[in-house]
């Protein structure tokens, strides 16, 4: 009995360590390609470490990470520049900030590695699509490590890398909501014109219309609760230039020169990117230090440790972009979109015998080069990546940078308890992507009025 359950031990062992996590995974699942599988266990890994991190804010588990080795060292010492840590009410907070420190170190060394891979022919391939196992331990010893740095320097200096690291992510995650957006629109167009039916011609009027009807609920009720008259001027600045930029955007995007160069671009596009900016702006504004301009909205607190709906709405936004960037492929919208460098462009390769018989073989050989031997899984890499390996682990470890301030309410440790989810520099960096998404937006109008030796068919 022993032999037989160290046996199945060690091949569970195998299975995890090696290429064979993909093909579990999907066993149930139609055969899909090896880069989306491999992107699939790479989301599954940045979701699992997110799961920790709320586990971490979570009021019961605070006693006992107050008997963490940061938390004994940090407060020995303190000044302007090494801030006393109250670790009673702030210890969540910083778990989080070592957890996403040691994942977001684990996908900026993969993306080192991975540097100048051309095809799954390489003999990196191997480390990028298997050995999850080993990838998982890493992880764990890293976030073990990172509890034993003292904190003196290290929260504030985090802080703000995660903060550059965050806004990085929000124009990754502003380029695929585009992208959504023209895609959504595309698809809606063509039906409309194929079928000829009315009910699509309904369904985009009720749509856009639905999308610009929250937009504007939304900037009413930033200005009712977040300005006050004769006071909060630079809320009052943030709402109205977001606003005017919403309507340019809005009417550019049915001028007759960008309607004759992009047929299918419209306000549905328009009003999804309104709607985000608006989101932006209140994201922003929830983090305005000023409590006369700030006073809570939409069941809002300042209690240590509980999400708010801000946070809510933020992570499941997240959750969707990081879906949305495992799963889509690429597309025409994607070239106007800047999103073919984001999304798995689709090399042409399709499963066949020739793929099963090489996995086959790999298998037999005891290899692991990413492929799987039951054909669910299949290389569609070896004439060339369908997407930049390394650009791929940069965009997550950005990803797990926002999700850590997302988690921790973009807090910052030289703030009081009572103020400790308050950080003008966090409202900058949120109002700064609201104006870099608009931007990008009317960029992807215009672009083909500028840009007229590019295809962008």
């Amino acid at each position: 009995m022993g032999a037989v359950l160290g046996l199945f031990s060690a091949a569970q062992l195998a299975c995890c360590c090696g290429s064979a996590a993909c093909s579990l995974c999907c066993a149930a699942c139609p055969s899909c390609r090896n880069s989306t599988s491999t992107r699939i266990m790479y989301a599954i890994m940045l979701l699992v470490g997110t799961i920790t991190g709320c586990i971490f804010l979570a009021p019961g588990l605070q006693g006992a990470l107050e008997k963490v080795p940061f938390c004994r060292n940090g407060t020995a010492s303190a000044s302007y520049f090494i801030p006393t840590i109250d670790c009673q009410n702030a210890v969540g907070y910083m778990a989080v900030y070592r957890l996403c420190f040691a994942l977001a170190c684990f996908f900026f060394l993969m993306a080192l590695m991975m540097i100048g891979v051309k095809s799954s022919r390489d003999h990196r391939a191997g480390i990028q699509n298997g050995f999850w196992g080993i990838k998982y331990l890493l992880v764990i010893g890293g976030l073990i490590g990172a509890f034993f740095i003292p904190e003196g320097m290290f929260g504030p200096t985090w802080m703000y890398v995660g903060m550059f690291g965050g806004f990085a992510f929000i124009v990754v995650q502003l380029i695929l909501i585009v992208d959504f957006a023209h895609s959504w629109a595309e698809a809606w167009v063509t039906n409309l014109e194929e079928t000829g039916s009315r009910k699509w011609y309904c369904a985009l009027l009720t749509a856009m219309f639905g999308n610009y009807a929250i937009a504007l609920t939304g900037i009413v009720l930033l200005f009712v609760y977040f300005t006050q008259p004769g006071d909060c001027g630079w809320n009052k600045f943030f709402i109205s230039i977001n606003l005017i930029i919403c309507f340019l955007a809005s009417a550019t995007s049915i001028l007759p020169a960008v309607q004759e160069a992009q047929p299918k671009s419209g306000l549905l596009q328009s009003s999804v990117v309104t709607l985000y900016s608006v989101y932006l702006t209140w994201s922003a504004l929830s983090n305005n230090p000023d409590s006369n301009c700030n006073p809570g909205f939409l069941l809002r607190g300042n209690t240590t440790h509980k999400f708010d709906s801000e946070s809510i709405i933020s992570l499941a936004i997240w959750m969707c972009c990081v879906l949305y960037s495992s799963l889509r492929t690429a597309s025409k919208s994607s070239k106007i979109t800047m999103s073919e460098h984001v999304l798995v462009k689709d090399t042409g390769a399709r499963a066949s015998n020739t793929n099963l018989v090489d996995n086959e073989d790999n298998q037999d050989g005891g290899e692991d080069g990413g492929h799987s031997g039951d054909g669910k899984v299949w290389d569609n890499e070896a004439d060339g990546v369908a997407y930049s390996w390394s650009f791929f682990h940069v965009m997550f470890a950005f990803a797990t940078l926002y999700v850590m301030m997302t988690l921790t309410n973009w807090y910052s440790p030289r703030s009081s308890l009572e103020d400790l989810n308050k950080n003008a520099a966090s409202m900058w960096v949120k109002m700064l992507s609201s104006w870099v998404c608009l931007g990008l937006y009317l960029w992807t109008l215009v672009a083909p009025l500028f840009l007229t030796d590019r295809d962008f068919s």
